[in-house]
């Protein structure tokens, strides 16, 4: 009898560590702006939703912000984002997720089919180095820093152009060896590529507002139907702007977390 008590007395208290891996404070995400923008900038409500939702948030800087011109390598950004998460496990969460917005929602599917993480959410993905608009916009650009490179240039700050929709095409001051890596067809922001490459363990929640730009809303669906097969991988579309889903998307953001905890 006094077996029976105990096995049943472990098996309570394996329940309840259970159920504490599932509240949301045990939950981290990390939070990923878009091109040219900051952790203040279209994300904020986003980084403060979760929060409010007992989520543990970390909302960084990435190399792509106005502030920043690309000053370091996809490599280094990883290990930025490798960073965040283990100040998050610091701070109990022990399910993480890595969330952006546009060139960050980019970003989080490629860090997802390199790095072992127990979801991916990205935001309405842009700036597709595959894409015809970016290779047209800036393909003149790419190759300008590629021949600075060739002639051991690489390291030199140079003024070199970028794109984003809404902008336009605009200059940023950086190393050409750093704008390669970034801007590379083939490399680390090719959109397709990542979305095929996702690890098949890990489940995505594709935002694409009903707003978005038209070339995004047209590759809506293809990129969905590109992910491998999860049955917690799902789409999900509010009824806002490119630049508005993060904050319209806070709710299903956190839903999702803690379905895909469970």
């Amino acid at each position: 009898m006094l077996r029976f008590f105990s096995k049943l007395a472990a098996m309570f208290l394996f329940a309840g560590a259970a159920v504490a891996q599932t509240t949301p404070q045990a939950v981290g995400v990390v939070v990923m702006h878009g091109k040219g923008g900051s952790p203040t900038k279209f994300v904020a409500e986003l980084a403060s939703g979760l929060e409010a939702k007992g989520h543990l948030v970390a909302n960084i800087e990435m190399p792509w912000s106005g502030n920043r011109n690309y000053d370091v390598d996809p490599a280094a950004a990883e290990a930025e984002v490798d960073a965040a998460l283990d100040r998050l496990r610091v701070k109990g969460a022990n399910r993480l997720f890595v969330a952006g917005h546009s060139q960050g929602g980019t970003f989080a599917l490629y860090y997802g089919s390199k790095h072992a993480v127990d979801g991916i959410i990205s935001i309405a993905p842009g700036a597709s180095t595959a894409s015809q608009v970016i290779r047209e916009k800036l393909g003149g650009t790419l190759e300008e820093a590629r021949k600075l490179v060739a002639a051991g240039k690489g390291g030199e700050t140079a003024r070199l152009q970028d794109f984003e929709g809404a902008k336009g095409t605009y200059v940023v001051v950086c190393k050409p060896d750093n704008y390669v890596s970034w801007f590379d067809p083939d490399g680390a922001m090719n959109l397709t590529k990542s979305i095929r490459a996702m690890r098949p363990g890990t489940p995505v929640l594709l935002v694409v507002p009903k707003n978005d730009y038209p070339g995004l809303l047209k590759a809506r669906q293809a990129n969905f139907d590109a992910l491998p097969r999860n049955p917690l991988t799902k789409l999900y579309e509010p009824d806002a702007t490119h630049t508005g889903a993060p904050a319209a998307s806070h709710e299903e953001i956190s839903r999702w977390m803690m379905e895909v905890a469970r």
